[in-house]
């Protein structure tokens, strides 16, 4: 399995560390978490971009700097699992860098153990967020511009 950026390993290691029934304790616990977007994104979601395949509305962006990725989500509280998942991207991935951010396999997911709580739907939604966050940080390394919401 590839190696995940410490901080992501260190969320997939909480999960582990808990009993299943606990996990989507911890999963909403981690929506909790998500920070406020900056003010530079509530007005308008035009510089963010959704992610269809969620279940409830999800608007992401991705801002990069030499050697660190900032990841941004805006997502309804009233959508706690999707804000879990949210909250579980942007513990384990922001600061990362480009290169540890695309080498995080498309299916880390897995190792949450989050299988048995949680619909495959459900799943699908977060690794939308993940190919969306990798979509962006590849248009940011090659100069393209991101997908903000159309």
């Amino acid at each position: 399995m590839a190696a995940l950026p410490p901080a992501l390993a260190e969320v997939v290691d909480d999960f582990a560390a808990v009993a299943p029934r606990d996990r989507l304790q911890l999963l909403l616990e981690m929506g909790q978490e998500l920070p406020p977007l900056p003010e530079r994104f509530t007005a308008s979601h035009e510089a963010m971009e959704q992610v269809h395949e969620c279940q409830s509305p999800l608007f992401l962006a991705v801002e990069t700097e030499p050697g660190a990725v900032h990841l941004f989500f805006d997502a309804p509280r009233e959508a706690p699992t999707t804000r879990g998942f949210a909250g579980i991207l942007h513990a384990g991935l922001e600061g990362s860098t480009p290169d540890e951010v695309l080498d995080v396999p498309d299916d880390f997911y897995v190792r949450l153990g989050l299988a048995e709580l949680v619909s495959p739907l459900r799943l699908r939604g977060m690794a939308a967020m993940l190919a969306r966050i990798k979509g962006q940080v590849r248009a940011a390394r090659d100069g393209r511009a991101t997908g903000a919401s159309e």
